[in-house]
């Protein structure tokens, strides 16, 4: 049990939620403070905070409540902090999002419905996922989960990742590096991307190598910014994507204006295909709580370096 004193201080889109956990939880050693110079602790929506980090002079510590931290990574942003993120309960859902859309567009579900909607009794030829090939952008946690709810779908999944290798056991039937994009996409029906942003994967999706794929169906859950957005539409009239499913882009909320709102080849979500409950992100709070508290290393933590 902590002997001193740690002082968090909580801001997010969901303050009363979080506050009602932390006076349930009883925390040994934890004190809530609004004063940013006491907190060395800080739970908080990335967004939320990063504008005034630098007013928390005896930070140690800051967990996301997000599993993207981008816009604590931003050039020039402080790093003399521990930073973690959320993992382990995004994969089912993002399998859900995938899967879900795929199957409505291979079994024409929304076409279905319009003829509903018409009394009309026009039965179309579908094709089956069984044997579809699934290319995953990232090979983490949310990418391994969406490739064994595939694989049941007897879909043949490829992932991407920084270097092409992974350990074993895996359930990719081929991982391939991020400079082996190119090949990897002329092999899949599906493209679904979950990377994080780095450098390295903004606009990873563009012309060059959309150009690869054949009228393939596109997910991006990942980041807006792995996606080059003029380069997907040009793709769409090229053929090369039949449709593009996104949840997350460059700005949000989506400007009123972009091209994506009109376009029939464009399916928009506002970046709920996996969303957390305050509930499962402090229970990861308290487990790394005991962590920090004990000064061993904590879960989920993110390297500077890597941005991930």
């Amino acid at each position: 049990m902590p002997h001193s004193t740690h002082k968090i201080f909580i801001a997010t889109d969901s303050n009363s939620l979080y506050r009602d956990l932390f006076h349930a939880s009883a925390l040994p050693g934890l004190e809530e403070t609004q004063l940013a110079s006491e907190a060395n602790i800080i739970l908080a929506d990335p967004p939320r905070i990063a504008p005034h980090l630098h007013q928390f002079s005896a930070l140690a510590w800051l967990q996301s409540t997000y599993a993207g931290v981008n816009a604590l990574l931003q050039p020039n942003a402080r790093q003399d902090y521990l930073l973690t993120n959320v993992r382990d309960i995004f994969g089912p859902l993002i399998a859900e999002y995938v899967l879900g859309y795929a199957i409505a567009h291979y079994r024409h579900l929304p076409q279905y419905a319009e003829q509903q909607r018409r009394g009309a009794w026009l039965p179309m030829p579908y094709r089956s996922l069984q044997g579809e090939t699934l290319l995953i952008l990232g090979t983490g946690n949310i990418a391994v989960q969406l490739a064994h709810v595939a694989n049941a779908f007897g879909l043949r999944v490829l992932g991407v990742n920084r270097t092409g290798a992974m350990a074993q056991p895996h359930p990719f039937a081929e991982v391939f590096s991020l400079s082996e994009l190119p090949q990897a996409i002329g092999q899949c029906q599906l493209l679904v991307n979950t990377l994080p942003s780095t450098p390295q994967t903004q606009n990873v999706l563009n012309r060059e190598t959309l150009k690869h794929a054949q009228n393939i169906l596109l997910f991006n859950v990942g980041r807006g910014d792995a996606l080059n957005d003029d380069d997907l539409l040009a793709a769409i009239a090229a053929h090369s994507v039949q449709h593009a499913y996104l949840d997350v882009f460059h700005y949000e909320p989506l400007e009123t204006q972009h091209p994506f709102w009109s376009s029939p080849s464009v399916t928009l979500t506002p970046h709920i295909a996996a969303i957390s409950s305050p509930e499962q992100v402090w229970q990861q709070f308290c487990d790394n709580y005991q962590r920090f508290c004990l000064g061993a290393p904590l879960k989920h933590l993110i390297d500077f370096a890597r941005g991930y």
